[in-house]
């Protein structure tokens, strides 16, 4: 059995959001084939495990976490790596881990630092590596280098938190003469929508610029796009062999898509599904020409190794078979788990699962007329040679 370390949280403003990620990670890990270790960094860089920190109820009262969870280090002893106990005059050994799943989000985690610390240690890990992970994460950098490949950006202006203080009338100035009203202002290094302000004047543009300080020392405002339709596509494997999703587009009722859009809208009684909750269309409803293009700018992406955000933490990769439909296993998981939610979805509605007596879904046999059905909503089936395993797979193209 692999044991799968899964770690998450750390010192960052989307703490909260990785909690919900990797609680929802973990449930959905097949228990038969790994070992589910969770491993989660504090708000003060403390690494802590135990089987408690696989339940959300856990992170609601703090000093209880730390009571019944061991306080760790990770490292390598020998050819094993190990979660050791930090303190006490006996510092065992608590587990050790063969591979890690980050589920982490922001800055000092999903930067390319945590990515850092596994490559020095050697331990393998999913995702994208640390190039990837720290160009990705700035949103400046990002852009400098989508301009080099000719990838279709928006106009910008960025400009550090020191020089705004310092002069902020000149600063407002380029970037009036950079970037028409309206645009978007945006902490330059986050994700989750935190810090993220449409707006359509000066008097909003100086307030939106205070926001997004507080949040991060580096500052863009981007000409915004009219008529947006948001997009996402996954990525699933390695420059020379991927394989790409099927596109689903994110809807707002707001100007841009804010964090409660992805994170609060949809769940009930206050607890968040994390980006579950968003409001999506699978697939997208892109004219031809537009979804090609889409593809061709991942095609390009693939090259700068693991550029496009989270192409391989937040990518599926789910294979359903007859076997049990409950115990579908993501290589990598993130965002993208409402795709096989939609499968399931569809499949239901077309009377393709049972129940079996043990209360787990099953497939039933797929016929050419279902089969072609499933292929127009994105939705790929192959048997193997004897016909009999139906394998469904989650909105991906077999490429």
């Amino acid at each position: 059995m692999i044991k799968v370390g899964v770690v998450f949280g750390g010192v960052s403003v989307e703490h909260e959001v990785s909690i919900i990620s990797a609680v929802q990670a973990m449930n959905k890990l097949d228990t038969e084939k790994y070992e589910v270790i969770p491993i989660y960094i504090t708000k003060d860089n403390e690494w802590y495990t135990g089987s408690p920190l696989k339940e959300i109820e856990t992170y609601k009262d703090m000093d209880l976490l730390k009571r019944f969870t061991t306080n760790v280090i990770l490292y390598k002893k020998g050819d094993e790596f190990v979660l050791q106990k930090k303190n006490g005059f006996f510092k065992k050994i608590v587990n050790t881990v063969d591979v890690i799943l980050p589920v982490v989000h922001g800055t000092n985690v999903e930067d390319g630092s945590l990515q850092g610390y596994f490559r020095t240690i050697g331990i393998p890990f999913a995702g994208s590596d640390v190039l990837g992970s720290a160009v990705a994460q700035d949103k400046i950098v990002q852009k400098e280098i989508f301009e080099i490949h000719k990838l279709p950006i928006a106009k910008y202006y960025w400009f550090y938190d020191s020089e705004y203080n310092m002069d902020s009338d000149e600063i407002i100035k380029n970037v009036e003469k950079a970037v028409k009203y309206p645009c978007i202002v945006k902490p330059a290094t986050l994700g989750s929508s935190v810090g993220i302000t449409s707006v359509k004047n000066r008097d909003e543009l100086e307030a939106a610029i205070d926001e997004a300080i507080k949040y991060d020392e580096k500052v863009i405002v981007e000409e915004k796009v009219q008529n947006l339709a948001e997009v996402n596509i996954s990525v699933l494997g390695t420059a020379d062999n991927i394989r790409l999703s099927e596109i689903e587009e994110v809807t707002t009722g707001s100007d841009v898509l804010t964090f409660d859009d992805k994170y609060i809208s949809g769940s009930k009684k206050g607890m968040s599904k994390g980006m579950a909750s968003a409001a999506r269309k699978v697939p997208a409803n892109l004219p031809a020409k537009l979804d090609a293009e889409v593809r061709k700018v991942i095609d390009i992406g693939k090259r700068l190794e693991g550029l496009p955000r989270h192409a391989s933490t937040h990518a599926a990769g789910v294979v359903i078979t007859k076997e049990s439909v409950d115990s579908y296993v993501p290589l990598y998981k993130g965002d993208e788990t409402i795709s096989c939610q939609y499968t399931m979805t569809i499949l239901e509605e077309l009377g393709l699962l049972k129940m079996d007596f043990l209360g787990l879904r099953t497939l039933t046999v797929i016929n050419d007329t279902e089969k072609e059905v499933l292929r127009t909503k994105g939705i790929k089936v192959e048997y193997d040679k004897d016909m009999n395993d139906p394998k469904v797979f989650d909105l991906f193209l077999q490429g």
